[in-house]
Parts: structure tokens; sequence; C-alpha cells
């Protein structure tokens, strides 16, 4: 089993943050090994230099739903701390959140895809802590999808919102201590910024060979499997198909009452889809789209996971959805992650020139082709911000 920045943090005592003001980003899945949470074991140590708690979207406990719905400030019944949303009233944290502390610990479970706004909350609080001159301890965790493959178009500037504000490919292979790294050095923060990392990581690793305990980051990301597939099937999100959402496997199915399973499998067949077989069946979502109603569509499972290219896998079934279903398919409308004007499905892709392509027929490997120099040059500067091998 790896080893996690959290527990080196507690395990080696970090003098320097001994006799200081501390505040801990977290939600409840910032667990050690033994299932016991960040805060708790953090106020076991610090004692009252632990002094206030910031979450994330979803709530600290991953119970609010969807997206823009919002939780409130509180008072955490364990630990007596005030625990300030992120995901509120402002998705940014104030002055008065921050003068209570001297030193601000990140301690999150990410799902290593641009479009997950738990990086973009660790944004904003790296940007306020270099205006404010608060430092940042980023405690480590796996990326669940590996630290080796990137793929995916790298975000344009005009389609920056909450699911992107960086140029970052769609699946980026870095842990969120390098993401922290990345943006502070390649978006010039200036942030006092130290990564606590992982012992035993390595970038061939998905959350599966970590023998680590999964817990669920957000409400919708219930197994390590879900991690694998929503680079590429978050996408739905800017659609009228379902992801799954309201059943017991969201983002690994998709589908909606208007498919036909048959003719979609056939336009598949001209795209390459390795590492993933996807298995018709009909669900029935409990809740959000088409609740109540039957929806022919597919279950995606990953069969191997080095192999497997999710964003290529969900394109190529939206095209082939495009092309089939001119007349019943609908992209979402705005709002979306507090862009009120702008199609969601644009700021998810994070390029709309993406959307016109897949509409004019254009083969995703030729989209691919296109996004190759980019990627290069990606991969290029990530490697800078490397914790591991």
């Amino acid at each position: 089993m790896i080893s996690i920045g959290l527990e080196h943090l507690l395990a080696g005592g970090d003098r320097s943050l001994a006799g200081r003001r501390l505040g801990l980003l977290s939600n409840q899945a910032s667990t050690d090994r033994r299932l016991r949470h960040a805060r708790l074991l953090l106020q076991w140590r610090f004692g009252r230099g632990l002094s206030c708690l910031f979450s994330p979207q979803h709530g600290f406990f991953a119970e609010k739903q969807d997206n823009m719905v919002e939780s409130g400030h509180s008072v955490d019944a364990e630990t007596g701390l005030p625990l300030f949303s992120l995901y509120g009233d402002s998705r940014r944290p104030t002055a008065e959140m921050f003068e209570r502390i001297d030193v601000l610990l990140i301690d999150l479970v990410d799902v290593g895809t641009r479009v997950y706004t738990f990086l973009y909350t660790m944004a904003y609080c790296l940007e306020e802590a270099a205006r404010r001159g608060i430092r940042v301890v980023v405690l480590d965790r796996p990326n669940p999808t590996g630290g080796e493959a990137v793929e995916g178009n790298i975000l344009r500037p005009e389609c920056a919102s909450f699911v992107g504000l960086y140029p970052l490919p769609m699946r980026h292979g870095l842990t969120f201590g390098e993401l922290a790294l990345f943006i502070n050095g390649e978006a010039g923060l200036g942030c006092d910024l130290e990564v606590v990392p992982m012992e035993g990581w390595q970038r061939s690793m998905r959350f599966r060979d970590t023998g680590f305990p999964w817990v669920f980051p957000s409400p919708n990301m219930p197994t390590p499997e879900t991690a694998l597939v929503y680079p590429g099937q978050v996408i739905w999100e800017g659609t009228n198909v379902s992801e799954g959402r309201g059943t017991t496997l969201p983002f690994e199915l998709v589908g909606a009452p208007y498919w036909d399973c048959r003719p979609i499998v056939e336009a598949l067949e001209a795209t390459p889809l390795p590492g993933c077989s996807l298995r018709p069946l009909v669900f029935e979502p409990t809740s959000g789209k088409w609740a109540g109603q039957a929806c022919a569509g597919f279950q995606l499972h990953v069969t191997d996971g080095a192999a497997f290219r999710p964003y290529r896998t969900s394109l190529a079934l939206l095209q082939a959805v495009l092309q089939l279903y001119p007349d019943q398919f609908h992209y979402k409308q705005p709002p979306y992650e507090y862009e009120f004007e702008r199609l969601p499905l644009d700021l998810i892709l994070g390029d709309g020139e993406v959307r016109r392509q897949l509409e004019a027929g254009t083969p995703v490997l030729a989209l691919e082709d296109g996004w190759r120099r980019e990627l290069e040059a990606f991969e290029e500067r990530r490697r800078r911000y490397f914790l591991y091998h």
C-alpha cells in the first residue's frame, strides 16, 4: 500500500507548522488508510493550532448531488471548528476567512480530469494565499486514472470557467500536488507552496493498484472505475443524454429514451476504441434527466486501463448520436457552473471548435491529430513538476 501526504505529515511532524494557525481544505473523503479523517488527525496533532475548515463543491460530506447546489457555512460537530463553504456565497476564500490562518493545508481526493471543480477551488486558494502572504501545503494523493497518459484538447481562453481555468487537456495525468505546482508555476501566482509527497506511488498506477481504500469524493464518483470513465463521460452533462445520474452507476451508464443501440454500435466501428467494451442495456434513472423513463444505452466496461482512452470513446459516441438523432438530441442550455450565456458543452470540452468539428463529421482520430502538437508541448511543461516516476 502507498503512503499518502497526510500520513507523511503526521509521521514526520512538520516543525514549521508548530505554533501556526492552520486551516484545512478537505471533505469527507480526506482519510488515512484506516479511514480516520484528516481534520481529526490534525486536531490531535496540532490541537488548537487547527483553527478552521474549508469545503469544496458538494458540501463537506459530499451530500449535495448536483452542479450549482450550494452549501452554507457551519460549525463542524466533531471538532467544534468553523467550516467555511467554498461553493456557496463565494467560490473564493475571503479576507475574513484567511485572517484566521497562517497556513492552509489542502487534502482533497481529485479524479484527474480538467473539469472537476476541486482543482479550481484549490487554484482560487493559491491565488488568494499569494495575495495575502498565506503559506499553502498540499498533502498529495494519487491520480486515480494514473500519471502517464494525457488526452484531449487544451482549454481555450474563451472557454475559461469554473470547470476550466488553465490550459490543461481533459486528462492531465498529474497528482493534486503536481497540479498545484503546475498552476503556481505556469500561471506565475507566486504562492508560498509546499507539497508533502506520497511514498510508493508510481505513474503507471491506477487507483486499484495502490492498495489504498477508496472513499468517494463526490456523490456521483462512487468507485475508482467511475473515475476512469469520467474524463469522457462528463461531456454528457452538456446534453439531454443521461450520464447515469440517478442510478447506481453514474458515468458508467449513458443513454436516452430515443436511442437504439444497434445503429450506434455500427457507427462506432469506424473509430478504434481500445481498452473498453460498450454493453447495450436499458436503465431507468430515479432522478435527473429522464427520471422514471427507460433509457436505451450502454454500460461502459474498462477492460484495459492502460489502453483505454475515455475522451476518445465518449467523443466518438457523441458524434454517432449527433448523426443518428439530429431531431431528438439537444445541447443543455445555460446556466452551468455559474455561466449564464455560454453553451455548457463548449465549457466542458474547453473549445467550441471541437463541438463544431464533431457536428461537421470530422473523424475523432483526425481531431486528435490536430491536438498532437499542443499535447506534446503540455507534456514537456508538466514534466517540470513531476514528483514521481
